[in-house]
């Protein structure tokens, strides 16, 4: 092609008709030309929307001044028309690109919502971003602690793939790196210069440019979605927005797994710490009140015998059996007290809590309405508030504590707060059996409690609509 005509009319993006391009100084030493006697011109730039998409150039070798003014405006209306074909063709394209990427955000999305297996959903990502941006590769990978980064899902490279797995150091200069360091969006196109095993990885696979964005989980940067290209063009100004838009959907499904596994570990939780009760109420009716009871029975029945025979040792046998009956019902008692107090079940949350607090070798102040609740809220509030009120007084060095429960919007707020050492951790037995019970019945605990600054627990449940009527 004739690169002085081309490179003319990009710069005056105006019609040109000449009548010897090889006598014109314009053109004459374009290399175009060199072997050629004659060449009439007529060259007209294609311009939509203000952008210029092409070059329409004729070219006549046999006649000199073979273009006229009425031949330039019919090639005129011809280059209007193809001005609109184009715009047509490039609007197609971007609804065509428009659809297949909301179809293959669908499709991951419904694979979302099935919940599957995370792996199931990064592979799906990671072969429709690969698809859809048209690239070579792409990694998903998640953030480790320190400066590493593990491979979760990679396509592209056959024969040298990343298996999910595969550990790498983000040291160094690489869209991962700096995703990790800034938490946005970020891009490289060219990678002569940089270092760190990243980098060195991908120049020796020939990437001349890569495009990441971070996925979010939670509000915390969890991963990144790096799409790499070996091929010199740039990447388009929307790849970073398109890349996000799969990065969304993996932290839905991130998310969802991590509330999976917390949901099924608090209910193995759950479920150890109910059978703990129940070995413990067996032991403890073995050891304790079964044994007392036994022992009242013998003693009866050797009382029973001495007084059929006038035994003087009837009446110390009697007040033998009598002792144990009495052990037996004390203990009976106080492991009804472990399972659930009876003031809880007449009296309610405030009579229950009253008759704990002056049990303590601690100052309360509590501050609990006599409205009634369900059951299970009630039993839950106790409990949390009676392993809040332990660990105080086990482990807070502290000289006074409170309790107060509000109601709002449906919602029963249970709070416990001390003006001990703080420091609390969130993963002791205590708190995350607390945090169990209240995830069972829908509701939230938290927690507030920096070093020497003390203690608040704060336990929101849910009541169903109408209770407490």
């Amino acid at each position: 092609v004739p690169m002085s005509v081309l490179r003319y009319l990009e710069r005056t993006r105006e019609p040109l008709v000449v009548a010897d391009a090889t006598s014109d100084d314009r053109f004459a030493r374009d290399a175009y030309f060199a072997d050629v006697d004659a060449c009439s011109l007529l060259a007209v730039p294609i311009v939509s929307r203000a952008t210029l998409q092409a070059l329409l150039v004729l070219e006549n070798r046999l006649i000199r001044d073979a273009f006229t003014t009425e031949r330039l405006d019919v090639v005129k209306l011809i280059a209007g028309q193809l001005a609109v074909s184009l715009d047509n063709a490039q609007l197609y394209a971007g609804y065509r690109r428009i659809a297949d990427e909301q179809a293959a955000l669908r499709r991951v999305a419904t694979l979302v919502a099935e919940g599957p297996q995370p792996t199931a959903v990064f592979d799906a990502v990671a072969t429709e971003m690969q698809r859809l941006l048209d690239a070579d590769g792409v990694t998903l990978g998640r953030f480790e602690p320190g400066d590493e980064i593990t491979v979760v899902a990679h396509r592209g490279w056959r024969g040298r793939g990343l298996p999910a797995g595969t550990r790498f150091s983000h040291v160094g200069q690489s869209v991962t790196a700096e995703v990790h360091r800034v938490g946005r969006p970020s891009r490289m196109e060219r990678f002569d210069a940089a270092d760190g095993p990243i980098a060195t990885y991908l120049r020796d696979q020939g990437v001349r440019s890569s495009v990441g964005a971070p996925i979010m989980v939670e509000g915390r940067l969890w991963g990144v979605a790096v799409v790499y290209w070996t091929r010199e063009e740039s990447p388009p100004a929307d790849t970073e927005e398109r890349i996000g838009q799969f990065a969304k959907l993996l932290e839905t499904a991130v998310a969802n797994a991590d509330s999976r596994e917390q949901l099924l570990a608090s209910r193995a939780r759950l479920l150890a710490a109910g059978d703990e009760a129940r070995r413990r109420v067996v032991r403890d009716l073995h050891d304790g009140a079964q044994q007392r009871l036994v022992h009242a029975i013998v003693s009866l029945k050797l009382a029973q015998r001495a007084f059929q025979g006038n035994d003087a040792e009837a009446g110390s046998l009697a007040g033998e059996a009598l002792d144990a009956a009495q052990q037996a019902h004390t203990e009976l008692r106080e492991l009804a007290h472990g399972i659930l107090p009876a003031a809880l079940t007449s009296g309610g949350l405030r009579a229950a809590v009253g008759a704990m607090v002056d049990r303590l070798d601690l100052p309360a102040d509590v501050d609990i309405s006599d409205e009634r609740f369900p059951a299970e809220i009630e039993a839950s509030a106790y409990f949390v508030v009676a392993e809040a009120l332990t660990n105080i007084v086990k482990h807070a060095d502290a000289t006074r504590a409170t309790v107060r429960t509000s109601v709002e919007h449906g919602v029963l707020r249970v709070e416990v707060r001390d003006d001990g050492v703080g420091g609390a951790d969130p993963r002791s037995h205590g708190l995350v059996g607390m945090s169990d019970r209240v995830a069972a019945l829908r509701g939230r605990l938290e927690l507030d409690s920096p070093p020497g600054g003390g203690t608040t627990v704060v336990a929101m449940l849910p009541i169903a609509e109408g209770s407490g009527d």
